[in-house]
């Protein structure tokens, strides 16, 4: 039977050579070995923090797979953390409140946004991950 640890493990070696889940907008749930992998791999990340009773998480969410699935985007991975049951992620990424979107290149921050549903503003975000 294979440990919580062995799936983590595989998921991030997956991930690391490409093999990930789907690509072109989809999202995956966080987890620190996927996270680790990307931000070793030098991928651009963005870490969405959303909660669905949020009205702005869901005008965000289409915006980010549209994008997402533009071919400049198209080694973008997203992690989605969910601001009501990951508290312990929330402290972890400093973020206070749902909706908060930070981008990573590779293992750098290199942006963040609350609250933004323009998507000439989130694209800019994206952009900084490239």
């Amino acid at each position: 039977m294979k440990t919580r640890r062995h799936v983590l493990a595989l998921a991030g070696l997956l991930l690391s050579v490409g093999l990930g889940p789907a690509r072109a907008g989809g999202e995956m749930p966080f987890s620190d070995a996927a996270f680790e992998a990307a931000r070793t791999a030098g991928r651009p990340i963005l870490i969405a923090i959303s909660a669905p009773w949020c009205p702005i998480c869901r005008t965000q969410k289409p915006i980010i797979e549209k994008l997402a699935a533009d071919p400049r985007f198209r080694n973008l991975q997203v992690f989605a953390i969910d601001f009501d049951s990951q508290k312990d992620l929330l402290r972890r990424f400093d973020a206070r409140m749902q909706s908060t979107l930070i981008a990573y290149k590779g293992a750098t921050e290199v942006g963040r946004s609350v609250g933004e549903t323009q998507q000439e503003w989130i694209e800019g975000l994206l952009e900084k991950t490239l």
